[in-house]
């Protein structure tokens, strides 16, 4: 397409209204359906899998053919009809913004974002032919200054400029999104493929530099994991679209960039002295971006057979998001070691925090990952306070059992194969680019076919047992022929509610609480808030609960006054030792069978 012609579907978007938070769209289709053209908002992002109904954040919304108004019908809660016409149809809505996460769409004085799905009306029938958008910008004053951050196509546009940007598809138009505003920004190269680093809000003393060495570790590190003979990235650019906030954290990913929010105080800072211990805000960070990047490859290329193509109207169920997220986050840490950012004993300390999260909920003993994952939109989205009690996580418990998958094979083979080459499998035979090309999304049954192929016996007993089933994985036994001790300890003798308290003024108000401890077996509920124990005010922030039960032996009673709603209880509890796991993993010498180096391809 040349850059003087238009495309048979263009969108024009501007920042309309910053304190109202509105950005105003128009969409135009030269040709539209002859019985009527119908257009459609997504009900969901790709990697959030939640129904958000986006559509609820269209505020007005009108059509217009030949320059006279034009009858718009909504066929459902993001659905719209117009009236059959000729020539081109034009619609204008504007879409209320005021979400500050990585999944739908933001806009005030400091800053904008959008991910398409939020403010693209999909047009039915035409999703495939090439879509334009013209970002314009915004009027006010205060935006003078705004750049346009996205990894989008420039067609007319000038490289974090504004004007024109092309798709090759409505799947790719909404796999980008856009970032607007004033923001810090540093480009590195990883194996050709150029990276941009963009950080929105205000950092003082940001050390970017310190940001760009140690990112562009994580995507070589990457990139040669998956393609080690090539090092060929399967994108011809990628952003890492960071907003720093007060406090906040999330990411998702995409095919050539990630949305990412983080506390401003996890960057790095150009303050800190030399040789300074690297932080835990800082590694967090780093794993977050690892996570997103592998992704690059686990979920946006090599898909769940559900996922091709998505249905974005509604839900998409698959049993496979502890191979998709699970895996990924088994990764992320993994990569900090490869890349080395982190030591062996660092990322030991990591693991252990894993196993610990993951024996701390009873709803490991309950829900099975494969369950968990095909839940997930109804369960791992909407968790409430009985969330530990009731679900299994499949970030968590997944990438423990990629560790213990990753374990297994190397022990099975003897060194010569482990979970790096049943990634780089999946990747050969699945992974896909965004051109129809004849691949397809995998299925459980593959999956588990894979392992048996490169392990060479039957993995079935390990599915059904950990995968499909609910049993705890044998950690210790699995790590100590790799040099690696697994100890668990749980203080016993100090007195526990075993409760989670919540964030709410002065007031110990319990978040959760767990099954089968103290509180639970008291009769304290969630949403409870404590105000006394044996007659002593409970108060603070944090609450001193647990400086008075540290006056206490395991075993002892005592009273608690609650209150539930406006009702002042009493409630009788014998106190318990506390069972928080506390997870070890030590290192007991140097060995040859080092978990954490890549098996060498085959």
């Amino acid at each position: 397409m040349k850059k003087t012609e238009t495309a048979a579907i263009a969108y024009s978007i501007v920042a309309k209204d910053l304190a109202g938070h509105l950005f105003g769209v128009t969409l135009t289709v030269q040709h539209p359906a002859i019985d009527g053209q119908v257009f459609a908002l997504p009900a969901w992002i790709p990697g959030s899998y939640m129904i958000r109904e986006f559509a609820r954040n269209i505020v007005q919304i009108r059509a217009e053919a030949g320059g006279k108004a034009l009858a718009l019908t909504k066929l459902d809660k993001h659905s719209w009809q117009a009236a059959p016409c000729k020539g081109a149809v034009t619609l204008h809505y504007e879409v209320y913004a005021w979400d500050l996460s990585v999944r739908t769409a933001h806009l005030d004085q400091t800053h904008a974002f959008f991910n398409g799905t939020s403010v693209f009306l999909r047009v039915l029938g035409q999703e495939h032919g090439q879509h334009q958008v013209d970002i314009v910008r915004p009027p006010d004053a205060v935006c003078h200054s705004w750049r346009v951050a996205t990894a989008l196509p420039e067609l007319d546009a000038e490289r974090y400029g504004f004007g024109s940007y092309i798709a090759a598809d409505y799947d790719e138009l909404i796999d980008h999104p856009v970032a607007l505003g004033d923001f810090a920004l540093a480009t590195f190269n990883a194996h050709g493929v150029a990276h941009d680093i963009v950080v929105s809000g205000r950092v003082p003393h940001l050390d970017i530099a310190r940001l760009k060495r140690d990112l562009k570790a994580i995507c070589t590190t990457q990139i040669a994991f998956f393609e080690p003979k090539t090092k060929r990235a399967p994108m011809r650019r990628y952003v890492f679209l960071t907003l720093a906030v007060g406090d906040g954290y999330g990411g998702l990913e995409h095919r050539a960039s990630t949305a990412l929010i983080c506390n401003r105080a996890d960057l790095p800072s150009t303050a800190t002295p030399e040789g300074a211990v690297i932080s835990d805000g800082y590694l967090g960070f780093l794993g977050l971006c690892s996570h997103e990047y592998f992704h690059t490859w686990n979920v946006k290329r090599i898909k769940p057979a559900a996922f091709a193509p998505y249905d974005l109207q509604a839900e998409s169920y698959t049993s496979l998001l502890w191979l998709f997220e699970g895996f990924t986050s088994y990764y992320d840490d993994l990569m900090l070691v490869r890349a080395g950012i982190i030591d062996e004993a660092a990322y030991f300390k990591l693991l252990g925090k894993t196993v610990a999260a993951v024996l701390r909920g009873s709803g490991r003993n309950k829900q099975s990952v494969a369950d968990s994952s095909f839940d997930a939109w109804g369960k791992y989205y909407r968790q409430d306070e009985n969330a530990p009690n009731a679900i299994v996580s499949y970030y968590t418990k997944g990438s423990l059992i990629a560790l213990a998958l990753d374990l297994t094979l190397r022990a099975k083979t003897g060194g010569k194969k482990s979970l790096d080459d049943v990634m780089r499998v999946l990747w050969q035979r699945f992974g896909r680019d965004f051109y129809p090309d004849g691949r397809r999304g995998v299925t459980p049954a593959e999956v588990e076919a894979l392992f048996d192929d490169i392990s060479g016996v039957k993995m079935t007993p390990f599915f059904e047992r950990y995968v499909r089933g609910t049993e705890d994985l044998p950690l210790a036994k699995l790590l100590a022929p790799f040099g690696v001790t697994l100890t668990e300890k749980r203080n016993d003798a100090k007195p526990s509610l075993d409760v989670k308290l919540g964030r709410d003024g002065n007031d110990a108000k319990l978040a959760q609480v767990h099954e089968g401890g103290a509180a639970h077996c008291a009769g304290l509920s969630a949403g409870d808030v404590l105000v006394a124990l044996d007659g002593l005010r409970i108060v603070g922030h944090p609450p001193n609960l647990d400086a008075l039960l540290a006056r206490y032996r395991v075993g002892d009673e005592v009273a608690l006054y609650a209150f539930r709603r406006d009702e002042l209880m009493t409630f009788a509890a014998t106190l318990q030792g506390d069972r928080a796991p506390g997870i070890a993993l030590s290192l007991r010498a140097v060995n040859k069978k080092s978990l954490v180096r890549p098996s060498a391809p085959q």
